[in-house]
């Protein structure tokens, strides 16, 4: 070690407490980095926010919410869900509004803006569409949770995708973006320094 970085070790040894950078390192954490909070810890913590932020008013407890959410991403069907959690799929559904959690498999290939934005009753768009006035109310119904959700940016669909999505992708990429950037940041530097 030549003498100028011995003096810089001195200083930086004399001004720092090495347990604070440490724990310093230790405490910024990556967004890819794994939450101490369980799955459904959080999934319950962002449930709450929705049911602060919109007060929507379902029958089911947060519990059977955060299953409600972890049954749909597992591609389960509103019947399904509803015999798992021995509940009505009418609730599940409502459920489902409520917490921005629309399947593409809900529009049936309609335009829910188109019905959304119309003027009318539901007997007349019905006839119009050549379905019954149930299916048009839960059309307009799924279309205006769509605009709930695009109203507030998708970000609470983007946080179900994230506790949701692939977790074993998610935990596996956390590993390779640790491992490529340690790796990237010292190709090519001397490693032979002691302190």
């Amino acid at each position: 070690m030549d003498e100028k970085t011995e003096q810089l070790r001195e200083i930086f040894t004399s001004v720092t407490d090495e347990e604070s950078v440490t724990e310093s390192q230790e405490d910024t954490r990556g967004s890819l980095e794994r939450d101490e909070r369980s799955i459904d810890e959080r999934l319950e913590a962002l449930i709450e926010r929705m049911h602060e932020r919109y007060g929507f008013e379902v029958e089911l407890e947060t519990g059977q919410l955060v299953a409600v959410a972890k049954r749909f991403y597992a591609d389960e069907d509103d019947d399904a869900i509803a015999d798992a959690l021995d509940v009505d799929a009418r609730e599940v559904f409502e459920a489902r509004l409520a917490l921005h959690l629309v399947g593409e498999e809900d529009a049936d290939g309609v335009d829910l803006t188109a019905l959304r934005d119309r003027e009318g009753d539901d007997e007349r768009l019905a006839a119009e569409h050549g379905v019954d006035v149930d299916r048009i109310r839960r059309y307009r119904r799924i279309a205006a949770a769509r605009e709930r959700s695009r109203a507030a940016n998708d970000r609470y669909r983007e946080e179900f995708d994230d506790l949701l999505g692939d977790s074993a992708l998610t935990t596996r990429m956390a590993t390779d973006v640790r491992e490529d950037g340690l790796e990237d940041a010292t190709e090519g530097m001397e490693t032979d320094v002691s302190f």
